[in-house]
């Protein structure tokens, strides 16, 4: 029996066309044309939101959303996500200026972020119906979809999720869940970016709120996905891995407030989802050896060994950026410029904010070919026996991992489309 599968995607910004890059190859595997979308349960925060909720609207035809959604990315412009224009900017710029200038003796507290990402919400009501996700729920092209965002007010990280009836639910310290109908606002809540993006104001169970990106409190990206019920997942990253092993390069100037920004969005986009597989290895590990008991107690959760596989970019994806930061309109490029020393500072800040068609073509293609270099390691993760004999278990997944989960739904057997 096949076990049920999910997908994790983290967020990244721009880094974003990375996954739909990878999800293209995947949607052109031949099987996926009888068996249709492989993934019941998926599961986004950030850019990762925005592709998730893209493919569960799309979940009635895999091939297609995931040829789509690579599109809109290679056709992404700046304007598309943020305004660009010279008296947006000005404005924006002039109420910094007056916050941190005289906001002591004026009232500060008015400047809500570096840049207005207004257009985005415009751009995905434009391009993606989610009542599609209700519908391919319904016909049982889905099981769930969840995305996560952090309330500003509380702090907390909230799941918002869209799934079949009597689909788990569940509350953490410093977690909520909530089951509701995902929309576009949900969506461009979990993808904005703190201080760049402005907040976005949700309903909740305690009225309204204002939420920004789901990263930043998502320390455990593969848990939702997990509990709702998923016994083996893809998870695509925007990190590098060849990363950990470069040596460390020495730089004796202090770093630019636009290299903070980077290294701080390094850590809230890229580490939570290596450090959660790392973490879930070493559980598999001690529970393959019986390091960790597990009494039949009622109530509690009882933890399971399950298999990750991980695709990530083979290339640093800041120094792709670093070859078109000229691309950017010139105003949000000198904006940026002035928070760093040079070009090579702000990399990699721009490498979240370069929604370029060269840029984000770039992404496509190297996520693309990442996955078809692994693409028979894909297949047979995807459609890999799972009886107890192990007969058919050719692939050799990079990570495992163990977690506690409710029962699993059945296995999903087609696909979504985003409108346009």
């Amino acid at each position: 029996m096949a076990k049920v599968l999910g997908l994790a995607m983290t967020g990244g910004g721009a880094r974003g066309a990375y996954q739909a890059g990878v999800l293209k190859r995947i949607g052109e595997i031949k099987r996926l044309q009888t068996f249709g979308n492989p993934f019941p349960i998926i599961g986004g925060a950030s850019a990762g939101a925005i592709n998730g909720s893209a493919l569960a609207a799309g979940s009635d035809d895999f091939a297609l959303v995931t040829t789509v959604l690579a599109e809109l990315w290679a056709n992404l412009k700046p304007s598309d996500v943020f305004r660009c224009d010279v008296m947006s900017q000005a404005h924006n710029s002039l109420i910094w200026i007056l916050d941190l200038s005289f906001g002591g003796a004026l009232g500060g507290g008015n400047a809500r972020s570096l840049l207005d990402a207004t257009p985005l919400r415009h751009f995905l009501k434009s391009r993606l119906d989610c009542s599609r996700i209700q519908d391919n729920i319904k016909r049982g092209n889905l099981y769930a979809l969840a995305i996560s965002a952090t309330n500003y007010s509380s702090g907390k990280s909230y799941l918002f999720i869209q799934g079949a009836k009597g689909h788990p639910m569940w509350n953490r310290s410093r977690r909520v869940t909530l089951a509701t109908k995902i929309t576009v606002e949900h969506i461009c809540a979990s993808a904005a970016i703190p201080m760049v993006f402005q907040p976005v104001r949700l309903e909740t169970a305690r009225g309204t709120a204002f939420f920004g990106d789901g990263c930043l409190r998502l320390q455990q990206p593969l848990s939702p996905i997990i509990r709702l019920g998923a016994e083996k997942i893809l998870a695509i990253g925007v990190r590098c891995e060849n990363l950990e092993h470069q040596e460390e390069a020495a730089d004796q100037k202090d770093p630019s407030v636009a290299q903070v920004m980077g290294v701080l969005f390094n850590v809230m986009f890229l580490d939570h989802l290596a450090t959660d597989i790392e973490h879930l290895e070493r559980l598999n590990d001690l529970l393959s050896i019986g390091q960790i008991s597990q009494p039949g107690v009622e109530g509690c959760e009882k933890m399971r060994p399950l298999t990750v596989l991980q695709i990530s970019p083979s290339m640093n994806l800041t120094e792709v950026a670093a070859q078109h930061q000229k691309d950017m309109p010139y105003l949000i490029q000198y904006f940026v410029s002035s928070l760093g020393r040079d070009a090579a500072s702000c990399s990699d800040l721009m490498s979240y904010l370069l929604f370029t068609p060269k840029y984000t073509r770039e992404l496509i293609y190297l996520g693309y070919h990442d996955a078809d270099r692994r693409i028979d390691e894909i297949e047979d993760y995807l459609f890999a026996s799972d009886d107890g004999d192990g007969k058919g278990v050719v692939a050799t997944p990079r990570n495992g991992k163990s977690h506690d989960a409710e029962p699993a739904p059945r296995r999903s057997t087609s696909s979504a489309r985003p409108r346009g």
